[in-house]
Protein backbone atom coordinates (compact mmCIF):
# COMPACT_ATOMS: atom_id res chain seq x y z
CA UNK A 1 0.00 0.00 0.00
CA UNK A 2 2.99 2.35 0.94
CA UNK A 3 4.57 1.96 -2.66
CA UNK A 4 1.11 2.37 -4.10
CA UNK A 5 0.74 5.58 -2.12
CA UNK A 6 4.36 6.84 -2.83
CA UNK A 7 3.94 6.11 -6.99
CA UNK A 8 0.70 8.38 -6.20
CA UNK A 9 2.93 11.03 -4.54
CA UNK A 10 4.78 10.92 -7.22
CA UNK A 11 2.82 10.87 -10.11
CA UNK A 12 0.62 14.16 -8.64
CA UNK A 13 4.42 15.91 -8.38
CA UNK A 14 4.91 15.49 -11.89
CA UNK A 15 1.17 16.74 -12.99
CA UNK A 16 1.62 19.42 -10.70
CA UNK A 17 4.68 20.53 -12.20
CA UNK A 18 4.00 20.04 -15.81
CA UNK A 19 0.62 21.92 -15.41
CA UNK A 20 2.43 24.59 -13.83
CA UNK A 21 5.32 25.21 -16.31
CA UNK A 22 2.52 25.30 -19.01
CA UNK A 23 -0.14 27.43 -17.24
CA UNK A 24 3.03 30.35 -16.40
CA UNK A 25 3.65 30.08 -19.98
CA UNK A 26 0.43 30.58 -20.95
CA UNK A 27 -0.23 33.43 -18.82
CA UNK A 28 3.13 35.43 -19.43
CA UNK A 29 1.87 35.03 -22.80
CA UNK A 30 -1.41 36.15 -22.45
CA UNK A 31 0.31 38.79 -19.91
CA UNK A 32 3.05 39.88 -22.69
CA UNK A 33 -0.81 40.80 -25.26
CA UNK A 34 -2.22 42.39 -21.98
CA UNK A 35 0.33 44.73 -21.85
CA UNK A 36 1.10 45.69 -25.41
CA UNK A 37 -3.26 46.02 -25.31
CA UNK A 38 -2.33 48.65 -22.43
CA UNK A 39 0.61 50.37 -23.95
CA UNK A 40 -1.37 50.82 -27.26
CA UNK A 41 -4.52 52.43 -25.57
CA UNK A 42 -2.36 54.94 -23.75
CA UNK A 43 -0.35 55.80 -26.79
CA UNK A 44 -3.22 56.56 -28.40
CA UNK A 45 -5.14 58.70 -25.99
CA UNK A 46 -2.13 60.46 -25.63
CA UNK A 47 -1.02 60.93 -29.17
CA UNK A 48 -4.14 60.46 -31.85
CA UNK A 49 -7.57 60.79 -29.67
CA UNK A 50 -6.24 64.36 -28.06
CA UNK A 51 -5.69 65.58 -31.38
CA UNK A 52 -8.16 64.35 -33.50
CA UNK A 53 -11.73 63.68 -32.66
CA UNK A 54 -12.77 59.60 -32.59
CA UNK A 55 -14.51 58.12 -35.27
CA UNK A 56 -18.31 57.20 -35.60
CA UNK A 57 -20.64 55.41 -37.98
CA UNK A 58 -22.03 58.89 -38.50
CA UNK A 59 -19.02 60.13 -40.19
CA UNK A 60 -18.21 56.91 -42.23
CA UNK A 61 -21.35 56.87 -43.74
CA UNK A 62 -20.57 60.12 -44.93
CA UNK A 63 -17.98 58.21 -47.11
CA UNK A 64 -20.32 55.05 -47.70
CA UNK A 65 -19.76 54.61 -51.90
CA UNK A 66 -21.75 51.36 -53.48
CA UNK A 67 -23.74 48.58 -52.81
CA UNK A 68 -22.95 45.48 -50.35
CA UNK A 69 -24.05 41.93 -50.51
CA UNK A 70 -24.85 39.93 -47.39
CA UNK A 71 -25.03 36.42 -47.36
CA UNK A 72 -26.57 34.44 -44.38
CA UNK A 73 -26.10 30.77 -45.08
CA UNK A 74 -28.97 28.62 -43.50
CA UNK A 75 -29.63 24.92 -43.01
CA UNK A 76 -32.70 24.13 -40.71
CA UNK A 77 -32.94 27.61 -39.65
CA UNK A 78 -36.61 28.19 -39.99
CA UNK A 79 -36.88 29.00 -36.22
CA UNK A 80 -34.56 31.98 -36.75
CA UNK A 81 -33.97 33.41 -40.00
CA UNK A 82 -37.30 34.60 -41.05
CA UNK A 83 -36.66 37.02 -37.95
CA UNK A 84 -33.36 38.03 -38.54
CA UNK A 85 -33.88 38.39 -42.26
CA UNK A 86 -36.73 40.80 -41.32
CA UNK A 87 -34.98 42.73 -38.65
CA UNK A 88 -32.07 42.83 -41.34
CA UNK A 89 -34.25 44.63 -43.90
CA UNK A 90 -36.03 47.35 -41.58
CA UNK A 91 -32.89 48.25 -39.80
CA UNK A 92 -31.24 48.72 -43.16
CA UNK A 93 -33.83 50.66 -44.78
CA UNK A 94 -32.41 53.18 -47.31
CA UNK A 95 -28.88 51.58 -47.43
CA UNK A 96 -28.04 50.10 -50.74
CA UNK A 97 -27.71 46.19 -50.07
CA UNK A 98 -28.64 43.11 -51.01
CA UNK A 99 -29.65 40.05 -48.82
CA UNK A 100 -28.75 36.58 -49.60
CA UNK A 101 -30.41 33.74 -47.98
CA UNK A 102 -28.94 30.24 -48.83
CA UNK A 103 -31.34 27.04 -49.04
CA UNK A 104 -31.44 24.07 -49.74
CA UNK A 105 -33.72 22.29 -51.84
CA UNK A 106 -34.97 19.37 -48.96
CA UNK A 107 -35.17 22.06 -46.29
CA UNK A 108 -38.28 23.48 -47.66
CA UNK A 109 -39.08 25.20 -43.88
CA UNK A 110 -36.30 27.32 -44.15
CA UNK A 111 -36.89 28.04 -47.58
CA UNK A 112 -40.71 28.97 -46.56
CA UNK A 113 -39.64 31.35 -43.54
CA UNK A 114 -37.67 33.35 -46.22
CA UNK A 115 -41.02 33.57 -48.67
CA UNK A 116 -42.69 34.69 -45.41
CA UNK A 117 -40.72 37.80 -44.78
CA UNK A 118 -42.13 38.79 -48.00
CA UNK A 119 -41.54 40.58 -51.37
CA UNK A 120 -38.65 43.07 -50.71
CA UNK A 121 -36.57 43.38 -54.02
CA UNK A 122 -33.58 43.63 -51.10
CA UNK A 123 -34.45 39.77 -50.48
CA UNK A 124 -32.77 37.18 -52.62
CA UNK A 125 -33.68 33.60 -51.85
CA UNK A 126 -31.04 30.73 -53.37
CA UNK A 127 -31.97 27.41 -53.56
CA UNK A 128 -28.21 25.11 -53.58
CA UNK A 129 -28.41 22.65 -56.45
CA UNK A 130 -27.16 19.99 -54.03
CA UNK A 131 -28.99 18.99 -50.85
CA UNK A 132 -28.02 19.43 -47.57
CA UNK A 133 -25.81 19.83 -45.62
CA UNK A 134 -23.15 20.10 -47.57
CA UNK A 135 -20.89 22.69 -45.98
CA UNK A 136 -21.02 26.36 -45.09
CA UNK A 137 -18.38 27.01 -47.25
CA UNK A 138 -20.65 25.22 -50.35
CA UNK A 139 -23.59 26.88 -49.39
CA UNK A 140 -21.55 31.20 -49.64
CA UNK A 141 -20.21 30.17 -53.04
CA UNK A 142 -23.74 29.37 -54.20
CA UNK A 143 -24.50 32.43 -52.82
CA UNK A 144 -21.55 33.99 -54.70
CA UNK A 145 -22.83 32.50 -57.69
CA UNK A 146 -26.08 33.85 -57.47
CA UNK A 147 -24.33 37.45 -56.97
CA UNK A 148 -22.26 37.11 -60.03
CA UNK A 149 -25.38 36.45 -61.88
CA UNK A 150 -27.08 39.64 -60.59
CA UNK A 151 -24.50 41.82 -60.91
CA UNK A 152 -24.35 40.41 -65.10
CA UNK A 153 -28.55 40.83 -65.28
CA UNK A 154 -28.40 44.55 -63.22
CA UNK A 155 -24.99 45.84 -64.96
CA UNK A 156 -23.71 47.37 -61.42
CA UNK A 157 -21.14 45.30 -59.02
CA UNK A 158 -20.76 45.10 -55.65
CA UNK A 159 -18.22 47.01 -53.26
CA UNK A 160 -18.43 44.55 -50.32
CA UNK A 161 -19.41 40.78 -49.21
CA UNK A 162 -20.69 40.98 -45.77
CA UNK A 163 -20.82 37.43 -43.60
CA UNK A 164 -23.62 37.06 -41.34
CA UNK A 165 -25.66 33.88 -39.46
CA UNK A 166 -29.29 33.07 -39.67
CA UNK A 167 -29.02 34.04 -35.65
CA UNK A 168 -27.54 37.01 -35.33
CA UNK A 169 -29.10 40.48 -34.62
CA UNK A 170 -27.43 43.02 -37.29
CA UNK A 171 -26.79 46.80 -36.27
CA UNK A 172 -28.08 49.51 -38.68
CA UNK A 173 -24.79 51.03 -38.71
CA UNK A 174 -23.20 47.99 -40.53
CA UNK A 175 -23.63 48.43 -44.08
CA UNK A 176 -22.57 52.24 -44.13
CA UNK A 177 -18.94 50.66 -42.64
CA UNK A 178 -18.31 48.20 -44.75
CA UNK A 179 -19.11 50.17 -47.92
CA UNK A 180 -16.92 53.43 -46.31
CA UNK A 181 -14.05 51.15 -45.67
CA UNK A 182 -13.81 48.02 -47.64
CA UNK A 183 -12.48 50.04 -50.48
CA UNK A 184 -9.49 50.93 -48.22
CA UNK A 185 -9.44 47.16 -46.55
CA UNK A 186 -9.85 43.89 -47.77
CA UNK A 187 -11.69 42.91 -44.23
CA UNK A 188 -13.55 44.70 -42.21
CA UNK A 189 -14.43 43.04 -38.98
CA UNK A 190 -16.94 44.23 -36.47
CA UNK A 191 -17.13 43.44 -32.82
CA UNK A 192 -19.34 40.60 -31.85
CA UNK A 193 -21.08 40.40 -28.58
CA UNK A 194 -23.10 37.77 -27.21
CA UNK A 195 -25.93 37.77 -25.91
CA UNK A 196 -27.63 37.00 -21.98
CA UNK A 197 -30.47 35.43 -21.92
CA UNK A 198 -32.63 37.05 -19.16
CA UNK A 199 -34.89 34.65 -19.21
CA UNK A 200 -33.44 31.22 -19.38
CA UNK A 201 -32.88 29.52 -16.55
CA UNK A 202 -29.97 29.68 -14.40
CA UNK A 203 -27.59 27.14 -15.51
CA UNK A 204 -28.78 27.39 -19.41
CA UNK A 205 -27.89 31.39 -18.51
CA UNK A 206 -24.55 30.68 -17.08
CA UNK A 207 -23.19 28.88 -20.23
CA UNK A 208 -24.61 31.17 -22.80
CA UNK A 209 -22.74 34.14 -20.62
CA UNK A 210 -19.11 32.53 -20.85
CA UNK A 211 -19.18 33.40 -24.63
CA UNK A 212 -19.91 36.72 -23.54
CA UNK A 213 -17.20 36.84 -21.12
CA UNK A 214 -14.73 35.44 -23.96
CA UNK A 215 -15.90 37.51 -26.65
CA UNK A 216 -15.41 40.59 -24.53
CA UNK A 217 -12.05 40.05 -23.89
CA UNK A 218 -11.53 38.85 -27.97
CA UNK A 219 -13.30 41.36 -29.23
CA UNK A 220 -12.12 44.14 -27.02
CA UNK A 221 -8.53 43.52 -26.84
CA UNK A 222 -7.06 40.27 -28.62
CA UNK A 223 -8.11 41.52 -32.09
CA UNK A 224 -6.65 45.34 -31.60
CA UNK A 225 -3.24 44.05 -30.26
CA UNK A 226 -3.24 41.95 -33.45
CA UNK A 227 -3.82 44.65 -35.79
CA UNK A 228 -1.57 46.47 -33.57
CA UNK A 229 1.85 43.86 -34.70
CA UNK A 230 0.94 43.66 -38.15
CA UNK A 231 -0.69 40.08 -37.80
CA UNK A 232 -3.68 38.95 -39.58
CA UNK A 233 -7.06 39.50 -38.77
CA UNK A 234 -9.40 36.86 -38.54
CA UNK A 235 -12.51 36.63 -39.96
CA UNK A 236 -15.55 35.81 -37.39
CA UNK A 237 -18.40 34.85 -39.84
CA UNK A 238 -20.24 37.23 -38.54
CA UNK A 239 -20.11 41.31 -38.65
CA UNK A 240 -17.39 40.86 -41.93
CA UNK A 241 -17.13 42.75 -44.72
CA UNK A 242 -15.45 41.23 -47.45
CA UNK A 243 -13.73 43.65 -50.44
CA UNK A 244 -15.48 41.94 -53.25
CA UNK A 245 -12.51 42.13 -55.40
CA UNK A 246 -10.58 40.27 -53.21
CA UNK A 247 -13.16 37.82 -53.43
CA UNK A 248 -12.71 37.80 -57.46
CA UNK A 249 -8.96 37.46 -56.95
CA UNK A 250 -9.31 34.78 -54.41
CA UNK A 251 -11.99 32.83 -56.71
CA UNK A 252 -9.57 33.30 -59.66
CA UNK A 253 -7.11 32.05 -57.61
CA UNK A 254 -9.25 28.79 -56.10
CA UNK A 255 -11.77 28.26 -58.44
CA UNK A 256 -14.18 29.57 -55.50
CA UNK A 257 -14.07 32.03 -52.68
CA UNK A 258 -14.95 30.50 -49.94
CA UNK A 259 -12.91 26.70 -49.20
CA UNK A 260 -15.16 23.79 -48.88
CA UNK A 261 -12.28 21.84 -47.45
CA UNK A 262 -12.27 23.30 -43.58
CA UNK A 263 -14.80 23.35 -41.13
CA UNK A 264 -13.55 27.19 -40.62
CA UNK A 265 -13.29 28.33 -43.84
CA UNK A 266 -14.14 32.03 -42.44
CA UNK A 267 -11.06 32.05 -40.17
CA UNK A 268 -8.95 31.13 -42.54
CA UNK A 269 -10.00 33.61 -45.13
CA UNK A 270 -9.05 35.81 -43.16
CA UNK A 271 -5.45 34.54 -42.81
CA UNK A 272 -5.84 34.19 -46.40
CA UNK A 273 -6.09 37.40 -47.42
CA UNK A 274 -3.23 38.37 -45.65
CA UNK A 275 -0.83 36.26 -47.54
CA UNK A 276 -2.30 37.40 -50.54
CA UNK A 277 -1.39 41.16 -49.57
CA UNK A 278 -4.40 42.28 -48.16
CA UNK A 279 -5.16 44.07 -45.34
CA UNK A 280 -7.95 43.74 -42.70
CA UNK A 281 -8.91 45.85 -40.08
CA UNK A 282 -10.80 45.51 -36.74
CA UNK A 283 -13.23 48.14 -36.15
CA UNK A 284 -14.59 49.64 -32.88
CA UNK A 285 -16.57 52.67 -33.58
CA UNK A 286 -19.63 54.10 -31.87
CA UNK A 287 -22.84 54.73 -34.01
CA UNK A 288 -22.57 57.96 -33.21
CA UNK A 289 -20.88 59.91 -30.40
CA UNK A 290 -22.69 59.13 -27.07
CA UNK A 291 -23.58 55.87 -28.84
CA UNK A 292 -23.06 52.62 -28.03
CA UNK A 293 -20.62 50.34 -30.46
CA UNK A 294 -21.51 48.89 -33.73
CA UNK A 295 -21.49 45.73 -33.00
CA UNK A 296 -23.27 42.22 -33.87
CA UNK A 297 -25.40 40.35 -31.45
CA UNK A 298 -26.12 36.85 -31.03
CA UNK A 299 -27.69 34.10 -28.94
CA UNK A 300 -24.82 31.46 -28.55
CA UNK A 301 -25.37 27.71 -26.78
CA UNK A 302 -26.79 27.61 -23.60
CA UNK A 303 -26.12 24.18 -22.56
CA UNK A 304 -22.94 21.61 -22.41
CA UNK A 305 -23.33 19.60 -24.92
CA UNK A 306 -24.11 22.25 -27.73
CA UNK A 307 -21.22 24.46 -26.33
CA UNK A 308 -18.58 21.29 -26.79
CA UNK A 309 -20.01 20.43 -30.44
CA UNK A 310 -19.90 24.33 -31.56
CA UNK A 311 -15.85 24.86 -29.81
CA UNK A 312 -14.94 21.12 -31.00
CA UNK A 313 -15.65 23.14 -34.42
CA UNK A 314 -13.68 25.91 -33.75
CA UNK A 315 -10.91 23.74 -32.19
CA UNK A 316 -10.54 20.87 -35.09
CA UNK A 317 -10.45 23.21 -37.78
CA UNK A 318 -8.53 26.18 -36.11
CA UNK A 319 -6.02 24.46 -33.79
CA UNK A 320 -5.65 21.63 -35.74
CA UNK A 321 -6.71 21.93 -39.02
CA UNK A 322 -5.57 24.71 -39.89
CA UNK A 323 -2.18 24.25 -38.74
CA UNK A 324 -2.17 21.23 -41.39
CA UNK A 325 -3.59 23.62 -44.41
CA UNK A 326 -2.00 27.27 -43.24
CA UNK A 327 1.22 26.27 -41.87
CA UNK A 328 3.73 28.68 -40.31
CA UNK A 329 3.62 31.96 -43.09
CA UNK A 330 4.63 35.36 -42.20
CA UNK A 331 6.53 37.25 -39.72
CA UNK A 332 7.12 36.76 -36.14
CA UNK A 333 3.86 38.73 -35.46
CA UNK A 334 1.77 36.06 -37.36
CA UNK A 335 3.90 33.22 -35.83
CA UNK A 336 3.03 34.54 -32.21
CA UNK A 337 -0.77 34.77 -33.57
CA UNK A 338 -1.14 31.46 -35.18
CA UNK A 339 0.80 30.00 -32.34
CA UNK A 340 -2.11 31.31 -29.65
CA UNK A 341 -5.10 30.32 -31.97
CA UNK A 342 -3.22 26.69 -32.41
CA UNK A 343 -2.80 25.93 -28.55
CA UNK A 344 -6.13 25.59 -27.53
CA UNK A 345 -5.77 21.43 -27.76
CA UNK A 346 -2.52 21.91 -25.56
CA UNK A 347 -4.22 24.64 -23.28
CA UNK A 348 -6.77 22.02 -22.15
CA UNK A 349 -4.59 19.45 -21.59
CA UNK A 350 -2.59 21.30 -19.15
CA UNK A 351 -5.85 22.66 -17.57
CA UNK A 352 -6.81 18.94 -16.91
CA UNK A 353 -3.01 17.96 -15.19
CA UNK A 354 -3.87 21.14 -13.21
CA UNK A 355 -6.95 19.87 -12.06
CA UNK A 356 -5.84 16.21 -11.60
CA UNK A 357 -3.06 17.27 -9.72
CA UNK A 358 -5.15 19.26 -7.11
CA UNK A 359 -7.57 16.82 -6.68
CA UNK A 360 -5.16 14.33 -5.74
CA UNK A 361 -3.16 16.80 -4.00
CA UNK A 362 -6.71 17.24 -1.96
CA UNK A 363 -6.30 13.00 -1.14
CA UNK A 364 -3.11 13.11 -0.27
CA UNK A 365 -2.55 15.67 2.30
CA UNK A 366 -5.06 14.37 4.85
CA UNK A 367 -3.13 10.92 4.37
CA UNK A 368 0.57 12.48 5.31
CA UNK A 369 1.90 12.02 1.67
CA UNK A 370 1.63 14.92 -0.57
CA UNK A 371 4.70 15.39 -2.14
CA UNK A 372 7.24 17.95 -1.27
CA UNK A 373 8.09 20.84 -3.88
CA UNK A 374 11.27 22.73 -3.81
CA UNK A 375 12.07 26.63 -3.79
CA UNK A 376 12.18 26.87 -7.21
CA UNK A 377 8.99 25.09 -7.96
CA UNK A 378 6.91 27.10 -5.04
CA UNK A 379 8.18 30.00 -6.84
CA UNK A 380 6.50 28.58 -9.47
CA UNK A 381 3.13 28.24 -7.82
CA UNK A 382 3.39 31.05 -6.43
CA UNK A 383 3.89 32.64 -10.21
CA UNK A 384 1.02 30.77 -11.86
CA UNK A 385 -1.32 32.38 -8.93
CA UNK A 386 -0.24 35.50 -9.81
CA UNK A 387 -0.87 35.27 -12.99
CA UNK A 388 -4.22 33.54 -12.70
CA UNK A 389 -5.20 36.54 -10.26
CA UNK A 390 -4.41 39.09 -13.15
CA UNK A 391 -6.03 37.55 -15.89
CA UNK A 392 -9.35 37.11 -13.77
CA UNK A 393 -8.72 41.04 -13.21
CA UNK A 394 -8.45 41.16 -16.81
CA UNK A 395 -11.38 39.21 -17.82
CA UNK A 396 -13.78 41.46 -15.43
CA UNK A 397 -12.24 44.33 -16.78
CA UNK A 398 -13.50 43.57 -20.07
CA UNK A 399 -17.19 41.88 -19.21
CA UNK A 400 -16.90 45.01 -17.43
CA UNK A 401 -17.10 47.39 -20.44
CA UNK A 402 -19.66 45.47 -22.51
CA UNK A 403 -22.08 44.42 -20.11
CA UNK A 404 -21.78 46.05 -16.21
CA UNK A 405 -20.31 45.19 -13.55
CA UNK A 406 -22.92 42.45 -12.17
CA UNK A 407 -21.76 40.61 -15.38
CA UNK A 408 -18.10 40.87 -14.38
CA UNK A 409 -17.79 39.71 -11.21
CA UNK A 410 -20.55 36.54 -12.34
CA UNK A 411 -17.29 36.13 -14.87
CA UNK A 412 -14.90 34.99 -12.28
CA UNK A 413 -16.49 31.46 -11.23
CA UNK A 414 -17.72 31.33 -15.11
CA UNK A 415 -13.51 30.69 -15.75
CA UNK A 416 -14.10 27.45 -14.31
CA UNK A 417 -16.68 26.49 -16.48
CA UNK A 418 -15.09 27.44 -19.43
CA UNK A 419 -12.41 25.62 -18.81
CA UNK A 420 -14.38 22.43 -18.71
CA UNK A 421 -15.76 23.10 -22.20
CA UNK A 422 -12.77 23.70 -23.41
CA UNK A 423 -11.28 20.30 -22.37
CA UNK A 424 -14.59 18.45 -23.14
CA UNK A 425 -14.37 20.36 -26.96
CA UNK A 426 -10.49 19.27 -27.32
CA UNK A 427 -11.04 15.53 -26.96
CA UNK A 428 -13.78 15.93 -29.54
CA UNK A 429 -11.92 18.01 -31.60
CA UNK A 430 -9.13 15.98 -31.89
CA UNK A 431 -11.57 12.63 -33.02
CA UNK A 432 -13.32 14.70 -35.25
CA UNK A 433 -9.70 15.73 -36.56
CA UNK A 434 -8.08 11.87 -37.12
CA UNK A 435 -12.07 11.40 -38.68
CA UNK A 436 -11.04 13.16 -41.29
CA UNK A 437 -7.56 12.60 -41.92
CA UNK A 438 -8.80 9.15 -42.10
CA UNK A 439 -10.85 10.68 -45.56
CA UNK A 440 -14.00 10.83 -43.44
CA UNK A 441 -16.21 13.05 -45.16
CA UNK A 442 -16.85 16.85 -44.41
CA UNK A 443 -20.29 17.78 -43.08
CA UNK A 444 -21.54 20.54 -41.45
CA UNK A 445 -21.59 20.07 -38.02
CA UNK A 446 -24.08 23.17 -37.16
CA UNK A 447 -25.61 24.77 -33.85
CA UNK A 448 -29.14 24.73 -32.93
CA UNK A 449 -29.81 28.86 -33.05
CA UNK A 450 -32.35 31.03 -31.07
CA UNK A 451 -33.37 34.41 -32.26
CA UNK A 452 -34.07 36.84 -29.15
CA UNK A 453 -38.11 37.63 -28.32
CA UNK A 454 -37.40 41.36 -27.31
CA UNK A 455 -34.86 43.19 -29.62
CA UNK A 456 -31.89 44.42 -27.94
CA UNK A 457 -31.27 48.16 -28.05
CA UNK A 458 -28.58 48.97 -30.72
Amino acid sequence: MDGAVWAWSQATHELALFAALGLAIGGLDDLLVDLIWIVRTLWRRATVYSRFERADAIGLAAQAKGAVAVFVPAWHEDRVVGAMAATALRRWAGRDVRLYVGCYPNDPATIAAVEAVGADPRLRLVINTREGPTTKADNLNAMWRAMLADEAADGRRFVAVALHDAEDVVHSAEIDIYAALCGRFDLVQLPVQALIERDSGIWRRFVSAHYADEFAESHGKGLMVREALGASVPSAGVGCGLSRDLLQRIADRHGTPFDEGTVTEDYELGLRVREMGGRGVFVRVPADKTGNLVAVRAHFPDTIAAAVRQKARWQAGIALSGWTRLGWRGGWAEHWMRFRDRRAILSALVLLCGYLAAAMLLLLEPLGHAPRFSGFELSLFALCTALMVWRLAMRALFVGRVYGWAEALASLPRVLLGNFIAMASARRALISYFRLARGAPLVWDKTEHQFPRTMPAE
